[in-house]
């Protein structure tokens, strides 16, 4: 499992002096990337392929409220990724000082040609990457279809 450890800013907090929201997607968003960049997957890298991550969704499960003045751990799994590379499931999950589990999200998504805005595969001479990523105990090879399982879709504003 990869981790990176956090200190909790003040700037992190929410109105009820616990660790935000929004916090909790930027500190997996940073362990993920750290994960990336730390084996060869760096924004220069992204630039040459053209590409970049688009998130689909993003489910925390909250288990125990983060305060300031403890540090936190933020774990980094691969849950799946499809036979190309251009699905993936990252699971992220958040441990206080002690090892208590705080928080556990799956998120899923795939990478993003950014010229044509399509949906591409992960660059082959970079698989090695995900092959070799921490795995979790019930990681799958990954379809389009586990990207809709949710049966979420669109929902226009009619006139």
């Amino acid at each position: 499992m990869y981790f990176k450890e956090f200190d909790i800013r003040w700037s992190d907090l929410d109105a009820n002096r616990h660790l935000a929201n929004s916090a909790y997607i930027n500190f997996m968003s940073h362990t993920r990337m750290g994960f990336l960049i730390e084996n060869g997957f760096d924004q220069r890298t992204m630039a040459k392929h053209n590409m970049g991550p688009v998130i689909f969704n993003e489910n925390i499960f909250y288990f125990k409220e983060a305060f300031q003045g403890k540090p936190i751990k933020v774990s980094f799994e691969l849950g799946g990724i499809s036979e190309d590379g251009a699905f993936f499931k990252f699971v992220h999950n958040f441990y206080d000082y002690k090892g208590r589990n705080l928080a556990h999200c799956e998120m899923q998504g795939a990478w993003l040609n950014l010229e044509t805005r399509k949906i591409t595969p992960f660059p082959k001479e970079l698989f090695s990457l995900l092959e070799n990523a921490p795995k979790t105990t019930d990681y799958k090879v990954l379809t389009k279809e586990d990207m809709r399982a949710a049966g979420k879709m669109p929902a226009d504003l009619k006139g």
